[in-house]
């Protein structure tokens, strides 16, 4: 069974920063892409961010400049810097990955956490 578990979300000022974690887990063989998505109250799911196993990074045009995506292989995990935030970067932030496992290639999710950011 694969798990990913999030961290690292919360309340901060405009301004301020977060830093997220997702740690995937169980039997792993290996890990391609890992990336950050978000959804806003009444809005579509979007990708945020994405990192693929050789470390070429992706980014929605809204958070370059901000955020910044890293994986640590040895660790199955991977973070997001989130710093000048704004209000409308408030959202639940669900980490993604797609993952070989011992019995089978899939997209895994994790359960989200909480960001929201006040003027």
């Amino acid at each position: 069974q694969v798990q990913l578990v999030e961290s690292g979300g919360g309340l901060v000022q405009a301004g301020g920063s977060l830093r997220l974690s997702c740690a995937a887990s169980g039997r792993i063989i290996s890990i391609n892409t890992m990336g950050w998505y978000r959804q806003a109250p009444g809005k579509q799911r979007e990708l945020v961010a994405q990192i693929i196993i050789g470390g070429t990074t992706y980014y929605a045009d809204s958070v370059k400049g901000r955020f910044t995506i890293s994986r640590d292989n040895a660790k199955n995990t991977v973070y997001l810097q989130m710093n000048s935030l704004k209000p409308e970067d408030t959202a639940v932030y669900y980490c993604n990955a797609h993952i070989n496992s011992m019995t089978a290639a899939s997209s895994y999710w994790g359960q989200g956490t909480q960001v929201a950011v006040s003027s």
